[in-house]
């Protein structure tokens, strides 16, 4: 078949592979989009299109790393397709870096100049740009910093005789306490922030006692539940409840990060996991993730959301809270529970993580970063991360790091998995997340997963979401992201 002909064919076959692709995409099939249009890519990889719709597939999965590779090949391939520009703003958005966002939306204006969508999102972006340079010319250094928590006296907090919602007696956060809570919540009331502020003070003393690694012990003959993401979706918590009873000393859980955002009932998650942790220290244990940060929590709707249910001195209150939540945990000298992954060098021993110095917002590298950031890649080795943030990590990784520690499995979260959970690395690395119809749209199940002592073989559960109120997610995000999602 002569060159020509060949060509023609690809271009066309490639075609009718990105229509599939984009019916794959509509039904939020993302995954299977990107690997659609990927084999459209390599039929004809001179199609701008092809690139951002790849790229927009790549957001939708939060995997901002590779959204921005896509888009610049997009723009490099047509450097006129406003869409690659588009897609490339939108996923510098996402990661918080709005400079970057705001050049390609100037550039988007540019080559759409009378697009009324452009010139809105532009506007946005300029307000969010000059809204971080107004931040930073505030800010107060971290020396000169004061706890915001220190401020803070409860009991001069008068509860209202009209106030008919759940109470703490005596100071002391009962089960029945947290019961009421949490049915005052289901039915969408509030909690007085006399005892909001009560329960956030209160663990966070506990959580600034602890080690930066948690070694947890389970007796034999007694289990132990670990759960992934939450994000918000407090009805799905619930559930997580009915179907495992509620912690407390003989049920212990462990929740491993990203508690808040995108999910519009963020508030009420944290103060129901926070209370239990009041209640009982040991019923429950707290991991930090990456959504645990100022940085997400201002652009994924948790502020909005404390400021709109509580308060802006709350608002700084979490911030500060977070920044002492454990970032890794160890069950019985075996499990290793993390919310994102392991690290760019080898070698790293628990010890190095016990002393770590968590108490900051999360840095842009180094060992803190890639706890709460990296992810598994089915391949060996390492490569970079799809996020942008952290590192993807292979098996062998996984391997010699359990070898050198003496630990026998990696639990992590951090990822969206159609069943809820994921088992890679030749069965030494679980994935497991419990946001089941993540944003009310991914269609994906929840997990969560049970461990028995002394054998701590992982006994994965299930479970599909369940209706809500009508309360979207991402309500209270910024802004301007919530015209992208």
């Amino acid at each position: 078949m002569p060159i020509m002909d060949t060509e023609n064919s690809n271009i066309s076959r490639a075609e009718e592979v990105k229509v599939l692709a984009n019916e794959a995409f509509k039904a939020h099939k993302y995954a299977q989009a990107i690997d659609l249009y990927t084999q459209a890519i390599a039929l004809n990889d001179q199609n701008a299109v092809y690139w951002a719709n790849r790229a927009f597939a790549h957001i939708k999965l939060e995997e901002y790393g590779s959204a921005i590779q896509d888009a610049s090949k997009a723009v490099e391939v047509d450097p006129k397709y406003s869409k690659g520009y588009y897609r490339r703003g939108a996923a510098y958005l996402s990661m918080g870096k709005f400079k970057d966002a705001l050049k390609d939306f100037q550039q988007v204006k540019k080559i759409s100049p009378n697009d009324p969508d452009a010139t809105r999102k532009l506007k946005e972006c300029e307000k969010a740009v000059m809204k971080l340079k107004f931040e930073e010319a505030i800010a107060v250094p971290d020396s000169q910093r004061h706890s915001v928590a220190d401020s803070i006296d409860y009991h001069s907090i008068d509860v209202e005789p009209q106030y008919s919602g759940a109470r703490i007696e005596e100071d002391v956060v009962t089960l029945d306490f947290v019961k009421k809570m949490m049915d005052d919540f289901k039915n969408q009331k509030c909690l007085h922030k006399r005892y909001a502020y009560q329960i956030v003070l209160q663990t966070r003393e506990m959580l600034q006692a602890l080690p930066s690694l948690v070694d947890i012990n389970v007796p034999d003959g007694n289990h132990f539940t670990v759960c992934g993401d939450v994000h918000g979706q407090f009805y799905d918590l619930l559930n997580i409840f009915e179907l495992n009873g509620l912690p407390s000393d003989e049920n212990p859980y462990l929740f491993n990060g990203d508690f808040v955002d995108r999910g519009s009932f963020s508030v009420e998650v944290i103060l129901t996991l926070f209370a239990f942790k009041c209640m009982s220290p040991s019923a429950i244990y707290l991991a930090r993730g990456n959504h645990e940060s100022k940085g997400m929590n201002k652009i994924y709707g948790f502020e909005g959301e404390v400021r709109s249910k509580l308060s802006e001195k709350f608002v700084e209150l979490f911030a500060e809270v977070f920044c002492c939540l454990p970032l890794a945990h160890v069950i019985n000298e075996k499990v290793f529970v993390v919310h994102g992954g392991l690290f760019s060098v080898d070698g790293v021993k628990l010890s190095e993580i016990r002393a770590i110095d968590r108490f900051c917002e999360p840095p842009e590298e180094g060992l803190m970063c890639e706890l709460l950031w990296s992810d598994p890649q089915p391949y060996p080795g390492r490569g970079p991360s799809k996020r942008g943030v952290g590192l993807s990590f292979g098996g062998d990784v996984t391997k010699r790091f359990l070898q050198e520690n003496n630990l026998d499995l990696v639990v992590r979260s951090h990822e969206v998995k159609d069943e809820g959970y994921e088992i890679e690395h030749d069965g030494k690395l679980i994935t497991v997340f419990s946001a089941p119809n993540y944003c009310d749209q991914m269609g994906n199940k929840g997990a969560f997963i049970r461990f028995e002592a002394p054998d701590l073989k992982p006994n994965i559960v299930a479970f599909s979401a369940v209706s809500h109120p009508d309360v979207k997610p991402m309500a209270y995000a910024n802004n301007f992201l919530r015209m992208f999602s």
